[in-house]
């Protein structure tokens, strides 16, 4: 079985892996999609990439890689639709990757959805191709509302994502937190959750000369104190409480924060922001730089003295993964793997919460062990050389050749029956 090259149909119904990462729905998923794709791939195995197609110009099947295809089912209208108003369209999506899937005479293996949106085609997948369904869910429902920040996740959501945790071959959790989050949120089989990390390109993301990296990028004064934040524009990163924390280091006047993500100053949290670093009287020591391309992260990372990763809650914190695999240091509250990873004094610090004071501490930490020459660009690195694509890649693959192995299915209509009685 091992040797055997693998046919896996991966859903990302509602995200693009070509999306522009830092916007509204395209972020560390789309990554997690793109990569391992890329690395199965590099091992030999045949990987289609399901997604929904959201202008008329696309083509129907792209190349992304070696043995990866990016398909575009069209559902609904060509546009873009909020993520809960896309769920009606999912029955046709089904039905339209499925007369795809008959017309081209392509079998799978295994089906992995990402996302809830996904997991629920992946459950009629599982149905009709009598396959395993590997479900990854990225972020939970009932653990964003938990939070009681911003737009609470409706009960459709919830009630999805429990229905995908029992129905599914098996569930795919990043993190061992998650893991404890899908069996006390949502009574998931303990036995069915395989605890599966997210990856890092250390190819792309590896520590480069700090000063050129500023003089790259055109904005940074060599003398200043570079602290980072990346990802989306979004209540639940907790960037207004890492602004308010820079309130606490007012001796450090040559400190600076660059924000990187978000796809428009129009939201009223970006606004809310840009008015609490007035009032604050920090809107010269707080940049907003925008969404930027995957590609150039690598030169703000290093550029960086320091990334803060403020969130209130992550499935697993891909941007401290980047970060770490350049050198730069992190402190993060203690969400998704953070707390796995990051070793005070080593390679960041942690903060108990995404309270300011307690953020403005670590930050110290950091400054302190920075002027006193105890950070080590080579050590950091090293703490994360566990965690490449390739290795992440290998362990999927032995789960997927595990489930294979042991998958006995109820018996289903004849090949060639109606893919609407798998509609249920």
């Amino acid at each position: 079985m091992e040797s055997k090259p693998l046919r896996v149909a991966m859903l990302s119904v509602h995200s693009s892996p070509l999306g522009e990462l830092g916007t509204k729905d395209t972020g560390g998923m789309s990554i997690y999609v793109r990569e391992l794709a890329s690395e199965l791939g590099k091992m030999g195995h045949v990987v289609d990439i399901y997604t929904r197609q959201q202008h008329r110009s696309c083509k129907q099947i792209e190349h992304l890689s070696e043995n990866v295809s990016l398909i575009h089912i069209p559902a609904g209208n060509n546009s873009c639709i909020e993520k809960l108003d896309l769920y009606p369209f999912l029955p046709e999506f089904f039905q339209k990757m499925e007369e795809f899937r008959i017309h081209e005479d392509r079998q799978y293996d295994i089906v992995h959805s990402n996302y809830w949106l996904s997991g629920r085609v992946g459950s009629w997948a599982q149905v009709c191709w009598h396959i395993p369904h590997f479900a990854l869910f990225h972020t939970l429902g009932a653990v964003k509302n938990m939070f009681q920040i911003g737009d609470p996740e409706p009960e459709l959501r919830i009630a999805v994502e429990t229905l995908i945790a029992k129905t599914c071959t098996r569930i795919i959790a990043e993190t061992e937190r998650e893991r404890t989050q899908l069996i006390e949120l949502y009574n998931a089989d303990a036995d069915k959750i395989a605890v599966v990390p997210c990856g890092v390109n250390d190819r792309l993301f590896r520590p480069r000369n700090k000063e050129q990296c500023r003089a790259q990028l055109g904005v940074l004064d060599n003398n200043e104190l570079l602290l980072l934040c990346v990802g989306r524009i979004d209540p639940l990163k907790g960037i207004d409480r890492l602004i308010t924390a820079l309130s606490y280091l007012q001796n450090y006047q040559h400190l600076r924060l660059l924000i990187v993500g978000g796809e428009s100053s129009e939201t009223a949290y970006f606004r809310s922001l840009q008015n609490l670093s007035a009032n604050l009287n920090l809107h010269n020591r707080v940049t907003f730089i925008g969404r930027t391309d995957h590609q150039d992260l690598p030169l703000y990372y290093s550029a960086a003295d320091g990334l803060v990763l403020p969130s209130h809650t992550e499935s697993f914190g891909l941007v401290g993964l980047e970060a770490l695999a350049c050198g730069t240091p992190v402190v993060a509250t203690r969400v998704g793997a953070m707390d796995q990873i990051i070793t005070s004094g080593i390679n960041g610090y942690l903060a108990d919460s995404a309270e300011p004071h307690l953020l403005a501490q670590e930050i110290e930490r950091l400054i302190a062990a920075l002027d006193a020459g105890k950070i080590s660009r080579t050590a950091i690195r090293r703490s994360v050389q566990n965690y490449r694509w390739s290795q992440v890649a290998q362990v999927m693959v032995n789960e997927y050749t595990t489930a294979i192995r042991r998958a006995h299915f109820r018996f289903m209509p004849e090949p060639g029956a109606h893919s609407a009685l798998c509609l249920s």
